[in-house]
C-alpha cells in the first residue's frame, strides 16, 4: 500500500505544461518606470538648528586655535619653568605698508599666534639674530620674551634684557609672530617655528637666514648665491677660522665694498648682517681695510645695529 499519492508526470498525453515550471523565485514589481518620490520640505525649525549647530562647531574651532597658540608659549618644552628666571618684553611696531604676508610665508594658523623658539648659549650669543629681531620689530607686531634654561647657571643682566626694557602688555591676539629666546646649554644656536612638529634648524647662519627670509625679499638665482656664500664665510672662516683666514676673508669683503656699498649689491643683506656680528665677536674691527671700515659705519649707523654695540660693553 503506498504511502501518499503523486500525479503522474509522464505518460500523459502531451508534454509538461509550461506553467507548472517556475521561472524566478519570486516575482517582484518593476520599479524602473515607477514615478520618482515626491520631495519632502525642510522644516524651517530644522534649517535653523542646523545652522546654529554649524555656528557652534565654527566657534569651537576658533577658541580650539587660540588655546593651542597659547599652550605655545606655556608649554614651551625647551624651558624649564620651575626654576628659571623670566623676563616678558613686549615690542610695538608701527606696521609698514611693504611688511611681508606671514600667512603666505608661514602657513595660515587660523587663530592662533605664531611663534619662534629660539636655544642660544649665552657664552656666545648669536648677535646677528639680535638685529635680524630689531629688524622684524620695524615691520610687524612681534610678542617678545627672554627666559633662561635651568642648564645656565648665570646669564648677564644685559642680555636678559637684549630685546629691551619691558612694557605694558597687550592681549596675544594683537601681535603677529611670536619672538622667544631661551639661553640654554646648548653647542650651537637652535631654532623652531612649530615647535610641535618641525625638528629644529640649528646654526646661526641658517637661523639667519630664516629669520631675514620673514621680510619677503625676493633674489634672483646669482645674487641668493652671493649671499649664501657671503653667510658661510662670515660663520666657518670669519667667525670660527684661523687668522691666516681672517686675514683672506678682509681682503675679500675690502675687494667686494669697493665696488658696492654692501656685500651684495646696493641693498643690506642678511650676509652684511652676519659678517658685522662676525667682525665684532673676533675682535678683528681694528684690523680692517678701508673698505670694510666704512662698510661697518654704515652698519652702525642702522638703529638695530647699535642697540647690540650696547651689549658688547
Amino acid at each position: 500500500m503506498p504511502m501518499y499519492k503523486v500525479k503522474p508526470l509522464h505518460g500523459a498525453p502531451g508534454a509538461l505544461r509550461a506553467e507548472q515550471l517556475p521561472s524566478c523565485m519570486y516575482r517582484l514589481p518593476c520599479l524602473h518606470r515607477a514615478a520618482p518620490p515626491a520631495q519632502e520640505e525642510v522644516d524651517p525649525s530644522l534649517q535653523a538648528l542646523e545652522s546654529r549647530q554649524e555656528e557652534i562647531l565654527k566657534r569651537l574651532y576658533e577658541l580650539k586655535s587660540a588655546v593651542d597658540g597659547l599652550s605655545k608659549m606655556i608649554q614651551t618644552p625647551d624651558a624649564d619653568f620651575d626654576v628659571t628666571n623670566v623676563i616678558q618684553t613686549d615690542e610695538c611696531s608701527t606696521l609698514t605698508t611693504n611688511g611681508a604676508d606671514l600667512d603666505l610665508m608661514l602657513g595660515k594658523d587660523y587663530g592662533a599666534l605664531k611663534d619662534i623658539v629660539i636655544n642660544a648659549n649665552p657664552s656666545l650669543p648669536p648677535l646677528s639674530l639680535l638685529v635680524l629681531h630689531s629688524l622684524l620689530c620695524e615691520h610687524y607686531k612681534i610678542l617678545s620674551a627672554v627666559h633662561t634654561h635651568s642648564s645656565v647657571k648665570s646669564v648677564p643682566e644685559s642680555l636678559l634684557k637684549c630685546f629691551g626694557e619691558p612694557t605694558k602688555k597687550q592681549p596675544r591676539h594683537e601681535y603677529q609672530l611670536g619672538f622667544t629666546l631661551i639661553w640654554k646649554d646648548v653647542p650651537k644656536p637652535q631654532m623652531k617655528f612649530s615647535i610641535q612638529t618641525m625638528c629644529p634648524i640649528e646654526g646661526e647662519g641658517n637661523i639667519a637666514r630664516f629669520l631675514f627670509s620673514l621680510f619677503g625679499q625676493k633674489y634672483n638665482a646669482v645674487t641668493s648665491t652671493l649671499i649664501d656664500s657671503w653667510v658661510d664665510t662670515a660663520i666657518f672662516q670669519l667667525k670660527e677660522g684661523s687668522s691666516k683666514e681672517r686675514g683672506a676673508v678682509l681682503r675679500s669683503m675690502n675687494a667686494a665694498l669697493g665696488k658696492t656699498p654692501w656685500l651684495v649689491g646696493n641693498e643690506l643683506t642678511v650676509a652684511d648682517i652676519v659678517a658685522w656680528c662676525a667682525l665684532q665677536q673676533t675682535g678683528s674691527t681694528n684690523a680692517a681695510p678701508a673698505n670694510v671700515q666704512k662698510w661697518m659705519k654704515s652698519c652702525e649707523n642702522l638703529a638695530p645695529f647699535s642697540s647690540v654695540i650696547k651689549l658688547l660693553k
